[in-house]
């Protein structure tokens, strides 16, 4: 699995990092220009994102808006269900509100951070990305 971790924070990055990279290739970006940046060289090499861990708030390019680009992007290239990025939201935000745009967007599912490392190998494994002997 190839995974791209979106997030500003260097501790949040580097715990993430280390937990993700025992179910993939992991790749990670500080900003949510550098993680647009990423995911359309990943498409363009013929060699895209399996999941993206995103934070929703981050600098240049808040997490929401690499959502709707990504799922823009996607709908542009029709590119079909199974091989759609699979998109878990982060954020220590308590704003309800913005865990409903994130859904509205097209986010398959949120972590509240601080990450509970069960929880988003449960998103994982509903999203078809690792089977119940992986965790």
């Amino acid at each position: 699995m190839k995974i791209l971790i979106a997030e500003d924070d260097r501790i949040s990055r580097s715990f993430l990092q280390k937990f993700m990279s025992n179910y993939g290739d992991v790749e990670v970006a500080v900003d949510g220009m550098e993680a647009v940046d990423m995911y359309m060289d990943a498409i363009k090499n013929n060699e895209p994102f399996d999941l993206l861990c995103l934070d929703i708030m981050m600098p240049k390019v808040d997490g929401l808006k690499v959502l709707r680009v990504i799922r823009q992007l996607e709908g542009q290239n029709k590119q079909a269900g199974a091989h759609k990025l699979k998109i878990i939201m982060m954020t220590a935000l308590a704003d309800v509100g913005y865990v409903d745009e994130a859904f509205r967007l097209g986010c398959d599912a949120y972590a509240s951070k601080p990450v509970d490392t069960e929880k988003v190998e449960e998103a994982m494994r509903n999203l078809g990305l690792i089977s119940n002997d992986e965790a």
